[in-house]
């Protein structure tokens, strides 16, 4: 880009800045060179379309549509968001770490990531109550199934992760070295105080306080119907198999991620040597990927939710009519709410 931009740093003009653009930072260029592009292309392949499938199922199938549908659409929607973002990180790293997309794209890229990334906990986080709610209460919570309730509850989602993200665009530094654009991580923000503080904040916020509340519904969840007079029926089985695919996203897409950054932002506060920070920074970049696949995670829970997706999905393939697929929803064994 010809223009000159406010982030945009000479690295001639910090000849001893050598932690930001030393040799511990050059030594990381071939592994993200080969390594992200990869994985986000794989998830770039899969995702968009099987993302674009659920929402186009969700809108033109799922009739009537109850509160489980409007989360698990908007869910959907995140993921779509974020898989249109993966383009410009497969250019970015495949290029060696060349942003040539400019400065707001870049702050807009990186928002995007971690924007659609705690709208999809929080989403998941809602479902997860919403389960909760139905199965252990289901005489109480006769409101949550309202339609103006969900639609409600999601545009407070959409809200608390656009506040909660919004502090990112101004922490990612857009940087120059030897005559090529980096677009770097908010975790390799110069203000190490202030991304250390936020971080804690964001982490505590958006994930460590959903984690608690999905694990404890699905556990509480597991528990009643194993001891219920449901025990050896479908309901039981879904419920369990819902419980296992949440889980595992919570905890091995995500838990790693904000681990391995509060770790990472920890060891540029620290005097460690190149080696360790090296090892430090590819664990983060790995877990990066990490998070991005829950993706695949998402797809799964929108076939494991309900049986009239699954046959949504079918009478789309084989193209019955509408009302071909309503018949075959009675006596299914549905989870939605």
């Amino acid at each position: 880009m010809s223009e000159p931009i406010d982030s945009l740093v000479n690295a001639s003009d910090f000849p001893n800045d050598g932690a930001a653009f030393g040799n511990c930072t050059d030594e990381k260029i071939p592994f993200k060179m080969h390594y992200l592009p990869i994985i986000y292309s794989i998830i770039f392949i899969v995702g968009f379309p099987g993302n674009a499938v659920a929402i186009s199922t969700y809108i033109f199938k799922m009739r009537p549509w109850r509160s489980s549908t409007i989360i698990m659409l908007n869910l959907a929607c995140t993921d779509l968001l974020y898989l249109t973002n993966l383009p410009f990180l497969i250019h970015y790293y495949a290029s060696g770490e060349n942003w040539i997309f400019g400065d707001f794209m870049c702050k807009f890229i990186r928002f995007g990531f971690h924007f659609n990334l705690y709208s999809g906990i929080l989403f998941l986080t809602c479902f997860s109550v919403v389960r909760y709610l139905v199965i252990i209460h289901p005489m109480s919570c006769f409101s949550i199934h309202t339609i103006r309730w969900t639609v409600a509850a999601c545009a407070v989602v959409w809200v608390i992760s656009l506040v909660a993200v919004m502090p990112i665009t101004f922490l990612i530094t857009s940087t120059t070295r030897t005559n090529r654009s980096a677009c770097l991580d908010f975790t390799s923000s110069d203000d190490l105080t202030t991304i250390k503080w936020y971080n804690l904040i964001l982490t505590g916020t958006t994930f460590c306080l959903p984690l608690v509340i999905v694990t404890l519904c699905y556990t509480t969840i597991i528990n009643t119907l194993t001891q219920g007079p449901r025990t050896h029926s479908c309901f039981k089985q879904k419920a369990r198999r819902l419980a296992i695919v949440l889980l595992i996203v919570f905890y091995i897409c995500f838990l790693p991620f904000h681990i391995l950054r509060v770790i990472r932002i920890e060891s540029r506060l620290l005097s460690i040597s190149c080696s360790v920070e090296n090892h430090i920074h590819e664990a983060y970049i790995i877990s990066r990927s990490l998070a991005a696949l829950n993706t695949f995670g998402n797809l799964l829970l929108y076939v494991v939710v309900s049986n009239n997706f699954q046959q949504a999905i079918c009478s789309s393939v084989r193209g019955k009519p509408s009302g071909a697929l309503e018949q075959t929803k009675k006596g299914s064994c549905s989870m939605n709410p």
